[in-house]
């Protein structure tokens, strides 16, 4: 659990359905763009609109794909402890390699609630669990001291997705603990967080081969390199953290690059507006200068 774990948009056709074909390609592409493994079902794979059986066959046909090449990481949180389970057992004998956890967020539970929650998911799915730390979407925090409590008291909890801003200074907190720490919010501070303590992120998945060489830059001491190509890429990830639009943004990108087939997304997600399309053709080509 190391490296640039992108977030897998779901492909949709035109009037809505999945787009199974272009989920084929758009798994390819990333593996070659060297992917480290993949992220399914979170916010930007508009995971929140996906039916149970949808998701079912997404995780089969991924697996299928990927044949062991890299891990897959399932989001299998829920607004209920019994459904998490469930979502997370499934995602395990689907062939998930970790779990990444989302608090409950309609009814939002106490420290206490939050390790009786994770550990009855710990209990029941047996394998390694990654904490998605993002308050701004759940509207839960999760200090320090409880992640550290939860590393500690909980099996299986192995990871920190941290999306808590300022992410780069709850790294350092954490990175003393045993925990395995990535960023979250589209890779915004990947370098910081990475001097830190991080050892990965996990962004959307239109420019995975920027996120990439960013880290084999930084893991090669050419720090002043990375930064570059870096700085290029930070007005379009700064664009793609726009709520409700991120995923149509990358949705376009992917759809301008050959990969997928249309750039649909389903309600409550946003489409983007003809002048945020020209818009996005300008960072692209900052991106590729």
């Amino acid at each position: 659990m190391r490296g640039v774990f992108p977030i897998v948009v779901t492909p949709f056709h035109d009037d809505g359905s999945i787009d199974y074909a272009s989920l084929d390609r758009l798994v390819d592409h990333l593996l070659e763009q060297g992917a480290h493994g993949l992220g399914l079902f979170g916010n930007a794979s508009e995971g929140y609109t996906l039916a149970a059986s949808e998701r079912v066959e997404m995780l089969k046909r991924i697996g299928k794909r990927v044949d062991g090449k890299v891990p897959l990481v399932v989001s299998s949180g829920s607004t209920g402890t019994d459904s998490a389970v469930e979502l997370s057992v499934q995602a395990r004998d689907l062939g998930a390699a970790a779990l990444m956890v989302l608090p409950p967020y309609f009814l939002k539970p106490d420290g206490d609630g939050l390790m009786f929650y994770f550990d009855a998911i710990s209990k029941a799915a047996a394998i390694p669990i990654m904490v998605q730390d993002a308050p701004l979407m759940s509207q839960v925090a999760m200090p320090v001291a409880l992640l550290t409590r939860m590393a500690r008291e909980i099996e299986w909890v192995r990871s920190v997705k941290v999306e808590a801003p300022p992410t780069s200074p709850k790294i350092s907190a954490l990175a003393s603990t045993k925990l395995t720490l990535f960023g979250g919010l589209n890779g915004n501070f990947l370098i910081e967080e990475w001097e830190r303590g991080a050892v990965g992120t996990m962004p959307s998945s239109d420019i995975t081969w920027v996120y990439v060489r960013v880290l084999e830059l930084l893991e090669q001491g050419k720090k002043a390199e990375a930064w570059q190509l870096f700085s290029r890429a930070l007005p379009l990830i700064r664009y793609e953290l726009q709520p409700g639009l991120g995923v149509s943004a990358a949705k376009h990108n992917l759809v301008t690059a050959g990969v997928i087939a249309s750039s649909r997304v389903r309600h409550p997600t946003s489409s983007i507006d003809q002048t945020a399309i020209e818009e996005l053709r300008v960072l692209r080509e900052l991106v590729k200068a």
